[in-house]
């Protein structure tokens, strides 16, 4: 199986769970504006929590992609919200014809809030969620 992580992180919290997901599956996590959807790849999707909904660039990817009969998981990181993101991202890509295998979740520093996190231990379920996706 191909795997592509592709993300989106303002403030990096999102992009440190994608490149540790994208190390247990031999991959390099990509930033969705550098990146474009390989046929027949299993997608792994992104991203933070940005005004009660995920990044308008991820939002925005999964309206302009074929997601139809594609395996999908996704991981998102909030200060505030919990796990808002990754509903809203589930929402778009089960209407798009997706199939979800899996979600991720934790929080992420903003401002003062958080702070420390994500930590090791949000790693290592990263890691989990990672080695899931691969069984």
């Amino acid at each position: 199986m191909k795997f592509q992580v592709i993300y989106f992180s303002k403030k990096g919290n999102t992009k440190k769970l994608a490149e540790v997901i994208a190390s247990e599956l031999n991959v390099v996590a990509k930033d969705v504006k550098d990146v474009k959807l390989n046929e027949d790849t299993f997608v792994l999707l992104g991203s933070g929590y940005y005004g009660g909904k995920p990044a308008k660039i991820i939002t925005k990817f999964i309206e302009d992609n074929t997601f139809k009969s594609r395996k999908v998981a996704l991981f998102g990181t909030s200060g505030g919200g919990e796990k808002i993101e990754v509903k809203e991202m589930e929402n778009m890509i089960k209407i798009k014809g997706a199939y979800l295998k899996g979600k991720f979740f934790c929080k992420g520093k903003i401002f003062l809030i958080n702070c420390g996190r994500p930590n090791d231990a949000n790693f290592y379920e990263a890691e989990k969620f990672a080695n899931h996706i691969i069984k």
